[in-house]
Formats: C-alpha cells, structure tokens, sequence
C-alpha cells in the first residue's frame, strides 16, 4: 500500500476513534488486499450494555467491560479476514488484540509506534513478539 492510501485509512482510524466514549479513544480499520474496507471498530462497551458516564468513569469498571476496537473491528466484520491489514490508531495493539489479529489471519498491522516507557509497555512487548512470530508484518507509523 503506497503512502498516500496509508494516510487515507490513518485518517479513517483516526475519526472511528472519535465515535468512542471512552477517555482513550482508538480506532481500528480493516482493509482488504483491493484496498477497499472489510470493518470498523472503536473501543466502548459491548452493545446493549449501558455506557452512561458513571460507569465509564470508574476505571477499574471500564477497563472490565471495553471492547477494544480492533477486536470491535473483527467482530463486525461478516467476511473471512485472511490476507487483510488492520490500521490502528493511535496506539498499537495490545496483546490480547495482536492475538485476535493473529487468529483472524489479518497478515499486517499499520500502527504508530508507542514508547516503550508507556503503562502498556509489557502488553506492547508481548504483541510485537506475538506478530514476529507470527510472521504478521508491522508498519510503523
């Protein structure tokens, strides 16, 4: 994917992340091999469960119930994923969404780089290890 449709679908990411409610807005686009979009997702609450502002400002609650939005992505997705990409943003997956990325056959994430000071450094870690294994390409943004 050239440059100029690397940023496109950074731009998608980045306004799906704006639909979350969460304080921690992230974004997540799934695009097949014709460069056209298999899925969306954001983090936020499963359907159907309240989302009203007390919940989601208890933290240790919130974190207990968020979807993150790549795994949003692939859960809305109604096809196979095999040999799609996912755009994440503004951070990289964790590792429990590098592992669902894995799982769907999506063979390459284009994320921003995220320090390795960050409070998710470990789970970070843990997804960079997971997608090297895998033989998933990473780009970084």
């Amino acid at each position: 994917m050239n440059a100029k449709w690397t940023a496109r679908f950074i731009n998608l990411a980045a306004h799906v992340a704006g639909w979350s409610k969460d304080s921690t807005q992230v974004g997540a686009v799934i695009i097949r091999p014709d460069r056209s979009v298999a899925s969306v997702g954001f983090n936020g609450l499963p359907r159907a469960v309240s989302d009203d502002p007390a919940r989601l400002a208890d933290r240790d609650q919130k974190l207990l119930y968020t979807v993150h939005a790549e795994l949003n992505a692939i859960l809305a997705a109604r096809e196979p994923l095999h040999g799609c990409s996912i755009v994440v943003y503004p951070f990289q997956p964790c590792a429990q969404c590098a592992a669902a990325i894995i799982q769907a056959g999506i063979t390459e994430v284009i994320c921003p780089t995220v320090p390795d000071a960050c409070r998710w450094a470990d789970s970070f870690h843990a997804a960079r290890t997971m997608f090297h294994e895998a033989g998933c390409v990473v780009r970084w943004i």
